[in-house]
């Protein structure tokens, strides 16, 4: 079940920025997504999936598409040490 999807084209400086206020909401436990009439809040816990994908896709005559994809996924209930990044 999807309970929330954006999708809006910005700088690389804006999608920087979104992205150390998201990492900032992760370290406080707490994060809340909006856009438009909808919102969402989400309270991960210390002990996280993280998962990277880079995708290369050929689009026809605007050639190829590079995408790269973060993605944190954690079950109820899931408990455990702090999250590291290196």
């Amino acid at each position: 079940m999807r309970r929330f999807k954006s999708e809006e084209r910005k700088s690389r400086g804006e999608v920087s920025a979104f992205l150390r206020q998201l990492a900032d909401k992760l370290d406080e436990g707490r994060i809340t997504l909006r856009s438009g009439g909808e919102e969402v809040v989400l309270e991960p816990p210390q002990q996280l999936t993280l998962e990277l994908q880079v995708e290369d896709e050929e689009k026809g005559a605007r050639g190829v598409e590079h995408s790269l994809e973060v993605e944190l996924a954690w079950f109820d209930g899931d408990e455990g040490g702090a999250v590291e990044l290196s």
